[in-house]
């Protein structure tokens, strides 16, 4: 066995037809803490259901962005060259967007395939129906959530929509014991929040039962002010 195959050993899948995604891109070597654990790879999917004043990455809206479907077992290949780093820092794959939840079959299929020492992470706004989590939460090792602003009102000012699902799926993982999944981030928004409104995030996020919180700035260009 070749050292860039070691632990490859996959688990086994039913004989449904394959799902597919439509991939943006994937970047290697994302090192642990934003992105992940360890030395992990992002793979983005395409589409959002938000509208953000400040999209930080706009290309899963746009119609033109060029994308392609792949299936869990191609994207497994070309994740393979990274096998020993995911293994040896106890990284793996990190599926963001735009929000990877709206493909949750298909990472629920590349989860069923996946070596199965790769760990999962997915970068989210957990504005999603249940049935996009509660299939795959326990399958998942972390799910990174950028909550914007526990504040309703904010929430919709900066994204277009309200934060009821957000806030019913945090209970949803607290009440099935599965906090430990969750790491909220609470961004500083510049021009929407400020800091006195991260404080009343935290205090709502402490009220649900989600300890694992994290404060950060988004980087927010002069020309999008």
């Amino acid at each position: 066995m070749s050292m860039s195959t070691r632990g490859l050993q996959k688990k086994t899948t039913n004989d449904t037809l394959p799902q597919k995604a439509p991939l943006l891109g994937i970047r290697r070597h994302c090192l642990g803490g934003r992105d992940g654990r360890g030395v992990s790879s992002l793979v983005s999917l395409y589409g959002c259901p938000l509208r953000c004043l400040y999209c930080l990455n706009g290309k899963t809206l746009l119609k033109d962005t060029p994308s392609y479907q792949i299936s869990a077992n191609e994207l497994i290949e070309k994740l393979k060259i990274d096998n020993l780093y995911f293994i040896y820092t106890g990284g793996g794959v990190t599926f963001g967007g735009g929000e990877p939840l709206l493909h949750h079959s298909f990472i629920e299929d590349f989860i069923s395939k996946k070596p199965t020492k790769w760990n999962i992470f997915i970068e989210t706004s957990l504005n999603v129906p249940l049935s996009s989590i509660e299939n795959i939460a326990s399958k998942v090792d972390l799910f990174i959530v950028d909550c914007k602003d526990m504040n309703n009102d904010i929430y919709i000012k900066y994204t277009g929509k309200d934060n009821s699902l957000v806030i019913n799926n945090l209970k949803w993982f607290v009440s099935n014991g599965m906090s430990e999944k969750i790491k909220v981030r609470v961004p500083l928004i510049k021009g929407i929040n400020t800091p006195y409104d991260q404080k009343e995030s935290i205090r709502k996020l402490h009220s649900i039962g989600v300890s694992n919180i994290e404060l950060f700035e988004y980087i927010v260009p002069d020309s999008c002010v």
